[in-house]
């Protein structure tokens, strides 16, 4: 079974990369992005589910019990690198790289900021985000993916090791794990063939010992060590504070109450010159939108009429706009609330959705022909109409959805936004 660990591990990894292209691409089932370590963060705090709770906290203890098996097996955006290493390879790059602190600034001002309810920072460095923006051919995506797989090309997974926020969270969970990966100094020749392929470098054999914290449990060390000299197991951990540890730590801490206090500015502050943005139903308004989509660009994805589109210079968020795609939005469809894995769009029922004003029509008098087709396409009865006079819009019961305006061959009917969706 050691021989094979391995395989069986890539394996696992490679089907699961394939479903998140798949689900991406709208084609399979998107549960499988549920588990995305932010997304899931975000979900749990915005929505306050607790399922998603349980969840989240289900992936951080077993990353405590088991190791990062999580940066190796679930995560889309590392098992990428993995596969892309296995390409691009280069002689010098498996060697032992530092454990560099600077990752757990980043993760303490990110997260920081995340937890005072902003996601405007993290959506920058979180895996899942740029794999899904990759994926989804944006150019931020496609531009930081490329970098990355350059830093692959000469250091294998330094980003999941040294940048990735989520991967600093989960090493620190990981450290000092109750299972950790050992060498097992009797039985090691010092042949040094682990340090070689491990793609984190997190392997010293010349003092026998391996980075927990670093190490992502690839399993490529276990499966490939000539006498077994590695294993998986219990072990006694030897709790060493240091006076760099203890500054890591202080100053970790102060970014922490920073990164908070940056994101409590940017929930209040983010969005408030936006005007006129259309949001889907479950968004609620701009400035929520912008500080919880992560832009991971899934429901731009999934959305069947393609109204719904990147963010752009004129919002930061994922958001709607009428002159894409059909020009409307589908009255019995809510697949963005579905797939949607941060909560930015709440999952609420169709029947909701359908009575959600995300949006408000409007009637140019002077342009109207009278030709009624509006009347037959308002999917709420929202418009009537006497005959040989213009349409009227009955405003209690307009839900913005678009269908009229798209209809209306004049263009005599308007769509334009709302500050705060709510149900009708």
């Amino acid at each position: 079974m050691r021989k094979y660990a391995y395989k069986i591990r890539l394996t696992i990894a490679g089907i699961v990369l394939i479903l998140a292209i798949l689900a991406i691409w709208g084609i399979y089932p998107v549960k499988i992005l549920d588990l995305q370590f932010t997304a899931l963060m975000q979900r749990a705090l915005v929505t306050s589910v607790y399922a998603s709770i349980i969840l989240f906290f289900i992936v951080v203890l077993f990353t405590v019990a088991f190791g990062r098996f999580y940066c190796s097996t679930v995560c889309p955006f590392g098992i990428l690198q993995e596969f892309s290493a296995l390409i691009l390879r280069h002689k010098k790059k498996n060697t032992k790289v530092p454990n560099y602190p600077f990752k757990h600034f980043i993760c303490a001002i990110v997260f920081g900021s995340m937890f005072a309810g902003s996601a405007v920072l993290i959506r920058y460095l979180d895996p899942y985000t740029i794999f899904g923006s990759a994926v989804s051919l944006s150019i931020f995506g496609l531009i930081f993916t490329l970098c990355v797989l350059a830093i692959v090309f000469f250091k294998n997974r330094f980003f999941c090791t040294n940048i990735c926020p989520v991967g600093a969270f989960l090493g620190c969970c990981a450290k000092n794990a109750v299972k950790t990966m050992n060498i097992d100094s009797e039985k090691c020749i010092s042949c040094k063939m682990c340090e070689r392929n491990c793609p984190s470098g997190c392997i010293d054999v010349e003092n026998k010992k391996i980075d927990n914290e670093m190490c992502v449990k690839c399993l490529k060390c276990y499966s490939i060590c000539p006498k077994s000299a590695i294993f998986y197991g219990n072990k006694k951990q030897e709790f060493n504070p240091s006076r760099r540890k203890a500054i890591i730590g202080t100053s970790a801490v102060v970014l922490l109450t920073a990164g908070y206090f940056a994101g409590m500015k940017f929930t209040k502050e983010f969005a408030k010159k936006v005007k006129d943005i259309i949001l889907p139903a479950g968004a609620k308004n701009a400035n929520r939108m912008a500080n919880k989509c992560l832009n991971c660009n899934l429901c731009v994805k999934n959305c069947p009429n393609g109204i719904l589109v990147k963010s752009n210079d004129k919002f930061t968020a994922v958001h709607i706009d009428y002159k894409q795609g059909k020009g409307f939005c589908e009255f019995d469809c809510h697949n963005c609330g579905e797939v949607c894995p941060s909560g930015a769009i709440k999952r609420i029922s169709l029947e909701e959705k359908q009575n959600t004003r995300i949006a408000m029509a409007a009637i140019k008098s002077d342009m109207c022909v009278k030709c009624g087709h509006c009347v037959s396409a308002c999917p709420k009865g929202a418009i009537t109409k006497e005959d040989g006079k213009i349409a009227i819009i009955n405003a209690s019961k307009c839900i913005g959805c678009g269908k009229c305006a798209k209809i209306c061959k004049p263009k005599a009917i308007e769509i334009f936004g709302i500050k705060e969706q709510k149900i009708i």
